[in-house]
């Protein structure tokens, strides 16, 4: 294998691992043949610049840097500044790893004495195991600081991930110990294969995986939509309903008022005062219970205490104002009915008596406050550290619609606070002007 075919190789890996790198702190702009086009100009740009600056060292490091910043930047959505903090803490990464690699090889091999070949082969080793350590530091970040596509793995996936990088590292540092004893041609390319063959499945598996985990994210982001989109049909269906029913009480008013002012011609007044209570009573029944002049809210506080109702939960509501909210009706969705859903869940659960049920919505202070606390009978699933469900059935769609609760108050910069005691459960959000 020429050296120029095993410098280019090299460099390939490393190229790849700086776009999974730059991958970690920022969106990428564009996907498809454009990433092909990156990749191919970083590694023309590397490999001239690396040539023509290869017995300066100091000023090699800082160009190469510099181009790696400037693809950073193009590929990634980063300002400028980051992307060359992030070109030099690349670079720096690339230098860290080969030190520890010369470090591996000058313990393990301390004292060989090796010509041509051999004395070749060994630097090429000593380099891949470098641009291996890389990799696993690399991907290694990428799970501690990364938000997306790898991140969905859980713990045992993850070790999974690993293991094969880590063996990489084992079987190259073995090759060191053992090179030696290599003699013919033969040997030489069937260890370069090798080597080289354990590096790419490397990228290989790393990309499967994250393929993998991508489809996965994307599920889960379409179930989150999904549970959304329900809620927003069920808030909409419940205005409709309302105002076909508004429509219906005042055609009925008018006949009302009609029959009203024949009992009042006819002077019948105890027929009349007989039905001014018959029809006072059906519209305390008919009428919204809850009015914070804001519609949506309306529609689904008013919604879910009818619910509420119906099951025997008995509902403590503190509300004010709220016709100035600055949030967007379908996060005011995604909030009050992801909640109400869960705590008349859980209520129902209880037995009679203790279906208790306290919704606090206020504005006030320049800020959004919401409480939601309930009772409950069924143990509350934790997974994680996080609460994944207070129900024994649909608990994964429970727990994603805690997450998308939660997804909403980070969007506007608030907090929440989640507490269970004395079977009593306790969701508190606030979310600043």
């Amino acid at each position: 294998m020429s050296d120029l075919v095993v410098e280019i190789l090299i460099l390939f890996f490393e190229v790849l691992c700086s776009k999974i790198f730059c991958e970690i702190f920022g969106k990428v702009r564009n996907k498809g043949w454009i990433n092909i086009v990156q990749l191919f100009v970083l590694e023309i740009s590397v490999f001239i610049m690396a040539r023509t600056f290869s017995n300066i060292m100091i000023l090699k490091q800082i160009v190469v840097a510099s181009i790696y910043a400037g693809v950073m930047l193009w590929h990634v959505k980063i300002s400028i500044g980051k992307s060359f903090a992030l070109g030099l803490l690349y670079q720096a990464m690339l230098l860290s790893t080969d030190y520890l690699a010369y470090s591996i090889n000058k313990e393990i091999c301390s004292g060989n004495e090796l010509i041509g070949k051999q004395y070749n082969l060994e630097n090429v080793l000593v380099i891949l195991l470098g641009r291996a350590i890389l990799f696993l530091g690399v991907i290694i970040i990428r799970r501690k600081i990364g938000k997306k596509s790898i991140e969905v793995l859980c713990d045992t996936d993850w070790l999974k991930l690993l293991v094969f990088p880590i063996f990489t590292i084992v079987i190259i540092t073995s090759m060191l110990s053992f090179f030696k004893n290599v003699e013919t041609t033969d040997q030489i390319m069937l260890v370069f294969v090798g080597a080289f063959g354990m590096i790419g499945m490397n990228i290989v598996v790393f990309y499967l995986i994250n393929d993998i985990a991508e489809r996965e994210t994307k599920l889960y982001e379409h179930r989150i939509f999904q549970l959304q989109v329900k809620s927003q049909a069920e808030m909409y269906r419940s205005i409709s309903e309302n105002f076909d029913k508004q429509k219906k009480k005042t055609h009925e008013y008018k006949n009302q008022i009609d029959c009203i002012e024949q009992l009042l011609n006819r002077e019948q007044y105890s027929k009349l005062e007989e039905y001014v209570k018959a029809v006072h009573g059906r519209l305390d029944k008919e009428l919204d219970a809850i009015d914070t002049n804001n519609i949506i809210v309306n529609a689904i506080l008013n919604t879910k205490y009818q619910e509420a109702d119906t099951n025997g939960i008995v509902v403590v509501l503190r509300v004010n104002d709220l016709s100035g909210l600055w949030m967007k009706d379908e996060d005011i969705v995604t909030i009050l009915s992801n909640l109400l859903d869960n705590a008349i869940e859980a209520c129902k659960k209880c037995d009679d008596g203790k279906r208790i049920l306290k919704l606090k919505f206020v504005n006030e202070d320049g800020m959004i406050k919401i409480g939601v606390k309930n009772t409950f009978s069924n143990p509350i699933v934790y997974e994680n550290g996080e609460i994944k469900s207070t129900k024994l059935v649909q608990a994964e769609e429970h727990g994603v619609g805690i997450k998308n609760i939660i997804e909403v108050i980070e969007k506007y910069g608030g907090s929440y606070i989640i507490k269970d005691d004395n079977c009593e459960f306790y969701f508190s959000i606030i979310i600043p002007a």
